[in-house]
């Protein structure tokens, strides 16, 4: 029983949100005052016509005071009709009331006067008109001067005494006021509970809105306190550069130093432990650079020291780099550098690190395979681009695995992290660095046949400007419409 009437009460909401034009459903006291409105006429003319279908049946000789009245009732019908038009509410709520002050005092003129039985229905007025206007005086002061305008008209009528049909028989007056009296009450409890049940929705929704509130207040919270707290580690870092960085250079440097000596003594065991040593210096140091860049560009304290570079020279110094790691796991190498990349803005140094990076992981996943760089210069929308793609013959992603490629702290697999080493920092800075130079990194792989990374970045053309107070200087040409902002920082 309470899913039927769930279901009913669904069904109704349906076709009275149907009639609800969109301006009044912006407005949420507008729209729930139309919400009472609608169901007052959608389901009010069926128990309205209960009291024009009694006086049909009770009364001897029926006449034209029924069908008006009858008329008057179903009139109610069209209005959500003329609402969904597009006809403004308010207008529409006081006509409706007038329609109905003058069914109550068309049928109480016909049907015993100030005695009528269908008098009851007068209490529906004021009802209605808070249902449908609210707490608006001025529409109120309207409805009790139309009220009263009606009430004189009738008025003179009855009192001089204007046709009065008075063929009810007592026994019919009585059931049809019997009738109407019910008619009315069961009419404003409807009423009375669809509105308590809009209030209760509205509250609902209010206390909804304050547990969304009170969530958004502490997320703002959490959200300042990770700021704060992401703000103090790259302060804490940025201070503890040096400190991590002297050491290290130290280690690096004395070991070199040792290597030396002891290679030209020809001290095999020593040459081979100092090399671990100066190996595994230069490893900690790569991840200390790297992680103190994160932590730069996440601060948003990274800077470009952009140049004005030859990218087919910067392109093949990156190449001669990553041809010694392929060539330690007997891959075979190939470079293929389009002539017409010329010069372009670039910070060399992070584009090294950034391409560096890739060649090195396409070398160190793939053995007795092959490996490949392409760089080629392709026409863009606003400026041309340069494409670089790397491409090797190696263990290749999992579908799966593409998406969180690019996070920190993320490998492949843990197999893959047992048997080749990582940490999961290379590829995450490198996108962050490409991105900071107006470009991306993409990838496409298959698990068994390699890999292909992409770098996608814009070529940014200069031109030089001698300045009063400075040296020689770099500016984009004119005619390039795409800067990267950090190259319009460096010029500004």
């Amino acid at each position: 029983m309470k899913a039927k009437l769930a279901a009913a009460i669904t069904a109704l909401d349906r076709l009275v949100n149907y009639f609800i034009p969109p301006a009044i459903a912006a407005d949420r006291d507008t729209r729930n005052r139309a919400h009472v409105f609608l169901v007052s006429h959608i389901l009010g003319p069926f128990i309205g016509s209960v009291v024009p279908i009694t006086i049909f049946v009770l009364d001897p000789a029926p006449g034209y005071d029924v069908a008006v009245l009858a008329t008057s009732i179903i009139a109610f019908w069209a209005f959500p009709f003329v609402l969904r038009a597009g006809v403004p509410y308010n207008p529409l709520a006081l006509i409706s009331i007038e329609n109905l002050i003058f069914c109550i005092l068309w049928s109480c003129y016909f049907y015993g006067g100030v005695t009528s039985p269908t008098l009851a229905w007068v209490l529906v007025i004021p009802l209605l008109a808070f249902f449908y206007l609210g707490s608006s005086s001025k529409l109120r002061l309207i409805v009790e001067a139309m009220f009263a305008v009606n009430v004189a008209i009738f008025g003179v009528f009855y009192f001089f005494g204007f046709h009065i049909n008075n063929s009810l028989p007592v026994a019919a007056m009585q059931g049809l006021g019997l009738v109407s009296t019910t008619a009315a009450a069961l009419y404003v409890a409807m009423m009375a509970l669809y509105y308590a049940q809009v209030q209760a929705s509205h509250s609902e929704l209010e206390g909804e809105m304050r547990q969304h509130m009170a969530t958004a207040t502490a997320l703002r919270a959490a959200t300042e306190e990770a700021e704060r707290a992401g703000a103090a580690k790259a302060a804490f870092l940025a201070k503890m550069s040096h400190e991590l960085r002297t050491p290290l250079n130290a280690v690096i440097g004395y070991s070199q130093i040792l290597l030396e000596d002891a290679e030209i003594e020809g001290d095999r065991a020593s040459v081979a432990d100092l090399a671990k040593i100066h190996l595994a210096g230069q490893h900690l140091l790569k991840l200390v650079n790297e992680i103190l860049d994160l932590s730069k560009i996440e601060a948003g304290k990274m800077e470009l020291d952009l140049e004005e570079v030859d990218m087919c020279a910067l392109i093949a110094e990156v190449a001669e780099g990553g041809r010694s790691a392929a060539a330690g796991n007997k891959n075979e190498f190939t470079c293929r550098i389009a002539p017409d990349l010329g010069f372009s803005l670039c910070d060399a140094g992070r584009f090294k690190n950034m391409a560096g990076q890739l060649l090195d992981n396409a070398a160190k996943f793939t053995q007795n395979g092959k490996v490949e760089i392409i760089a080629n210069r392709v026409a863009g929308e606003d400026c041309d681009q340069l494409v670089v793609d790397i491409i090797d013959t190696g263990i290749g992603i999992a579908p799966d695995q593409i998406t969180h490629l690019f996070e920190k702290f993320t490998v492949a697999d843990d197999s893959s992290t047992s048997k080749y080493g990582g940490t999961g920092l290379g590829l995450a800075l490198s996108q962050k660095l490409c991105k900071l130079m107006g470009g991306e990194i993409s990838v496409e792989s298959t698990p068994g046949n390699g890999s292909r990374f992409t770098i996608r970045m814009p070529l940014v053309a200069g031109r030089r400007r001698t300045d009063a107070h400075a040296a020689a200087t770099l500016v984009p040409d004119a005619s390039d419409h795409s800067i990267l902002a950090a190259a319009e920082a460096y010029h500004a």
